[in-house]
């Protein structure tokens, strides 16, 4: 039972993570500090698309679910819990590089539209 708590958690950690490398940069209006982090966080989510790579914390949840006595799971973790829900279930290569420009995108929009906050709110500090 300790192992199946564990790899849910580990599941959760895994989903938070991905939710931060899209969506983390409109963190950076309240703590600037936090480029340093999700800029390399970003940069991680993107390789592992256009790589095709597998998150080191897959097998980790894999792992401790087969401790757990729990049925593993073949392949990513985005294959398994993600696209299922919003995509059909084949994934290949193309679609994962549209995976990672979309993620590249995203976090341009972001980052453009956080520096032109933070423009206005500077000149408005000035004035």
């Amino acid at each position: 039972m300790l192992f199946s708590l564990a790899a849910d958690l580990l599941l959760i950690i895994h989903l938070v993570f991905i939710g931060f490398v899209v969506l983390g940069g409109f963190m950076l209006l309240k703590w600037r500090w936090l480029i340093f982090v999700h800029l390399p966080a970003v940069l991680w989510g993107v390789a592992l698309e256009f790589q095709g790579w597998i998150c080191p914390l897959t097998p980790l949840e894999q792992t401790l679910r087969r401790m757990g006595e729990q049925q593993s799971y073949s392949g990513g973790f985005i294959q398994h819990y993600i696209l299922p829900v919003i995509y059909p279930p084949a994934l290949d290569d193309d679609f994962q590089f549209i995976l990672g420009v979309l993620v590249i995108l995203i976090n341009v929009i972001i980052y453009l539209w956080v520096i032109l906050r933070i423009d206005r709110k500077i000149k408005q500090a000035g004035k």
